[in-house]
Parts: C-alpha cells; structure tokens; sequence
C-alpha cells in the first residue's frame, strides 16, 4: 500500500469522529426529557460538541502537518461542521432553552442552521481557487466561523449545568443570543485565525498571557465551566473591536483622500 495515499484517511478519520459525536448528540437530545428532570443528558450531548470541536481542530492540524490538504477533505469537513456545529447546537439550544417558544424558537433554531451552512459555503468558495485546490489559510477570516458559534451556545449549556440550573437562560435572551450569533457568521466582519501567530515579539506573548490570566481567574471565580464562553466571549470582541477599528481608519483615510483632492 502507498503510504503517501494512505495518509490521507488520517485526517478524514478526524472528520469522521466530529461527526460520530454530532450524530450521538442528537440521538441523546431526541428522547431527552426537559432539563429539569434530565440535566445529566443535556451535559453528556454538550461535551459530546466539545469533543467533536476538539477533532474539527485536529484534523485541518494534521492535514497540514501531513501535506495531505485536499478539496475533498475542505468539503467533507464542512458537511461534518453543518452537522456537529449546525444542526446538533441548534436542537441543544431548542431542547434546553428555545421549546417555550414554540414555532418561534424553531424559526430562531432553523435560521442559526441556515445562516451556518451559508457561512460553508461562503469559506469554501473563498479558501478554493478555480481549480478546486486548497488555498493557504490567511490572517483573517469573513464572518464568525460557525464552531464559534456552537462553541459559544454549548459554553452556555455546560456553565448553567455547573451551577445546577440556576444560570439565567430566559428563552428570549438564548433567541437573542442565537439571532446574533447567526447574523455573525453571515456577516462581512473579520475575525482572526490565529493561524499566523509567531510567538516572536512581547506582543503576541502580552496577548497570550493576559488571556491565560484572565481565564485562570474566571475559573476560579466562577468555575471551571465559565472559561471557555469567557474566552468565546472574549473573541468575538477582540473581532468586533478590531473591525470597528479597521473601518474607522478606512473611513478616516478615505476623508483625507478627498479633502486632499479637493484642495
């Protein structure tokens, strides 16, 4: 057997355990009681999400490390995040906090999966050239990716289960919350990748530590459980604030073009 060809499964087999944990999160939130009398199957679906976030990381770290980036693995890994990272967060979020509403919270639901497969599609179209090939990955990328987004929904369902419940979740603040996140991933603001980041310089070092500390202590202050939509939370200000930045300076440029045109 070509061992050049084989290593190509590698990360696929990553993609294919995303998607067995998406699958196994559903199937546990379809005969799911409410939370208040099954809170444990709520938390096993939610970190069942974490670990398929855990191999969606991994398998574009392996491709890479591999040379074995191709675009059938770019699709096939975005059919597994529609899945993990759409469908599966939408019916936790409907399950745990959104049922109330009826047809509305299944409208909210449904849109935070369509605006999510948009979201794909959108990155597969931009990260392929004609021919169909894997592009390099870049600084920045368009929209909120949609594990951020599932990240930040299943952050919320495992910090409320570490505090028996008592996190607020009123069914219009998680719509909310959801309307957000969708409009996010469908939007033309620039997030970061983090995939360029050189730990040469004080700053990216700063940035590190300061984001270490911070989680650190909310951790401790609040328990383990509220660290990661603390640093969910803290990306997509990071994004926001820095794209609030860039078009003000584009905006304040494009000023000074014309004022110095017209003088």
């Amino acid at each position: 057997m070509d061992l050049r060809k084989s290593l190509f499964i590698l990360p696929n087999l990553f993609t294919v355990s995303s998607i067995f944990c998406g699958f196994n999160a559903i199937r546990l939130l379809s005969t799911a009681e409410s939370p208040a009398v099954d809170p444990a199957r709520y938390q096993s679906a939610a970190l069942l999400l974490v670990f398929a976030m855990f191999f969606d990381i991994i398998d574009g770290r392996v491709a890479r490390l591999t040379r074995t980036q191709s675009a059938f693995g770019l699709q096939f890994d975005s059919l597994a995040d529609v899945i993990s990272f759409g469908v599966a967060p939408a019916l936790l979020a409907w399950r745990w906090a959104l049922a109330p509403l009826g047809d509305l919270g299944v409208a909210v639901c449904f849109l935070y999966v369509a605006c999510g497969a948009i979201r794909l599609a959108r990155f597969n179209v931009i990260a392929t050239r004609e021919a169909g090939v894997s592009t390099k990955p870049g600084k920045y990328i368009v929209g909120l990716p949609i594990p951020g987004a599932a990240g930040m929904l299943i952050a919320l369902v495992l910090a409320n289960h570490s505090v028996h419940g008592r996190l607020f979740a009123h069914p219009a603040a998680v719509a909310l919350l959801i309307a957000v996140l969708s409009a996010l991933m469908v939007s033309t603001v620039n997030f970061r990748s983090f995939k360029d980041v050189r730990l040469t310089g004080w700053r990216p070092l700063a940035l590190i530590a300061a984001g270490v500390s911070s989680t650190v202590l909310v951790g401790a202050w609040l328990g383990p459980a509220f660290a990661l939509p603390w640093l969910l939370g803290c990306y997509l200000t990071f994004g926001l604030v820095e794209s609030a930045v860039t078009v003000g300076r584009r905006h304040r440029r494009r000023r000074l073009e014309r004022s110095s045109l017209n003088d």
